[in-house]
């Protein structure tokens, strides 16, 4: 079984340690916030040529294992 997350990638030497997809110099930050910036896949894609499907799906289930499961007070508006 491969890893479940074998394609974030961590380099000290790249991007200061901060998790990428394979290598590249693309954080996962990066990709989760550029699916918020462009819903449509294609357009994703257009954006960021060399992502692929799994890239995005990996970087999207590492973001949400990274969110800790509690409960924060937002201030009312």
């Amino acid at each position: 079984m491969a890893h479940r997350f074998d394609r974030i990638t961590t380099d000290p030497a790249r991007m200061n340690g901060q998790p990428c997809i394979r290598g590249l110099r693309l954080t996962a930050r990066r990709v989760v916030a550029a699916v918020a910036l462009y819903p449509d896949r294609d357009e994703l894609k257009r954006e960021y040529p060399e992502l692929e499907d799994e890239d995005i799906r990996q970087a999207l289930e590492y973001a949400a294992e990274c969110i800790a499961d509690e409960i924060l007070a937002l201030d009312a508006a």
